[in-house]
């Protein structure tokens, strides 16, 4: 499976979703497609004077439960295939945890590495003119993603104030704290993921302050992960890896010197007092805890037989294939499915837009504190579902999002 095929692999979650639930085929079609999208050209002046036109997307995918709520992509390999996809796991995760949003998720096709600056600020605020008028605090709120950043919010967040005319702090999340931002935004992923984790690894009998742990991606979520891993869940990392390599050490790697050595190399790989190993090699490691934190589609049919950890936390968005799944539960591997693991930059999101809704600043305690809870809350509901029915906690958590989103479709008189 490729990239282009994470949409079909979603689909595919609502079919069984629409079969356990007994939907109507015309309830099942509307949830399968996105309700809109918009395909931009945006010319950016590059610093050598040339005009580049750069290709944008942004995909709304479904808007019962609220306004739409989604990140922004920046890469050269972006497909409208994969932004559709990565929309409709949104609308699935929104729902999920009870907030009252929809799901979207943008993206332009460039290569971040290459571009100044200001070619970024100036494509980031020709991004917002372009679908300004269907963004917006109460229609379509976007986020960072993949190689945006707070930084790159706040540019965005201003261009849209310009264009309506007064300051729009809610137009945006994941902006920096001094306009509009909250605490707890930049690792919220990876805090909301680990609290998951806990919760997961108390089920299953397993101690964190003994358990091993290997990370594939070291980005925004990877670093974090690892951060938190080692010093708020007291595991053992012995393994991180990035686009570039990786490395491992049995003993553990100190994650703090390791952010050390990569911001100034580039990579992780070739860290003082660990051995290489390849980012293949990194899933197939006897450990308690593996996290892809980067890619789709790394564990798949090919390697699912050789993986050996006996949880995988997917920090990612749609590390694990179909295929895979069904050969890990044969396995009795515990997956912890995107759709629940990674939500907490949306819930941390969400908490973003209440107090920007009511000009308000929660502490950096505050924010944890309702995120610990809306995240072990929900990985419960989750965890009894699926113990009640037979599920897999992927199935239990599509099964409650979808039942949860179509409940809002008739309740509206679409359906």
């Amino acid at each position: 499976m490729t990239q282009t095929d994470l949409f079909e692999t979603i689909r595919q979650h609502v079919c069984q979703c629409a079969y356990d639930l007994n939907l109507a085929p015309d309830v099942e079609a509307i949830l399968k497609m996105p309700m809109r999208e918009f395909h931009v050209s945006i010319p950016v002046r590059m610093d050598d004077g040339h005009i580049h036109t750069f290709q944008g997307f942004r995909v709304q995918y479904n808007d019962a439960r609220g306004p739409t709520k989604g990140g922004i992509r920046y890469h050269p390999d972006e497909t409208i295939d994969t932004i559709r996809g990565l929309a409709a796991i949104m609308t699935w995760k929104c729902a999920l945890f009870g907030l009252p949003l929809g799901g979207a998720k943008g993206g332009v096709v460039c290569n971040p590495k290459e571009m100044s600056e200001g070619e970024l600020e100036r494509l980031s605020r020709a991004y917002i003119q372009a679908i300004s008028r269907f963004i917006g605090p109460e229609r379509d709120i976007p986020a960072p993603d993949v190689y945006t950043n707070p930084r790159i919010m706040a540019w965005m967040m201003d261009e849209y104030s310009k264009i309506a005319g007064q300051t729009t702090f809610g137009a945006i999340t994941g902006k920096p704290l001094v306009v509009g931002g909250s605490e707890g935004r930049l690792d919220a992923t990876a805090r909301g993921g680990w609290y998951v984790i806990g919760e997961a690894a108390q089920d299953a009998g397993i101690d964190l302050k003994n358990a091993t742990v290997a990370i594939q991606g070291f980005g925004n979520v990877g670093a974090h992960a690892a951060r938190l891993g080692q010093y708020l869940a007291g595991a053992r990392v012995v393994a991180v890896s990035d686009s570039r390599g990786g490395v491992m050490n049995r003993d553990g790697i100190e994650i703090h010197r390791l952010q050390e050595h990569k911001a100034e190399t580039g990579s992780v790989a070739g860290f003082l007092g660990t051995e290489p190993i390849s980012n293949e090699d990194l899933l197939e490691l006897d450990v308690d805890i593996l996290i892809p934190a980067a890619l789709e589609n790394v564990v798949n049919a090919a390697n699912a037989d050789r993986i050996r950890a006996r949880i995988i936390a997917e920090f990612a968005n749609g590390p694990v294939s179909n295929e895979a799944d069904a050969m890990l539960k044969e396995k009795d591997v515990i997956l912890i499915p995107d759709l629940l693991c990674n939500g907490g930059g949306v819930v941390v999101s969400y908490f973003e837009m209440v107090q920007n809704l009511n000009m308000d600043h929660w502490d950096a305690a505050d924010v944890d504190s309702r995120l610990r809870k809306m995240m072990t809350m929900t990985y419960h509901t989750v965890h009894e579902t699926a113990q009640k029915k037979g599920f897999s906690l992927r199935q239990a958590a599509y099964t409650i999002a979808v039942h949860n989103i179509v409940e809002a479709m008739q309740a509206r008189g679409w359906v």
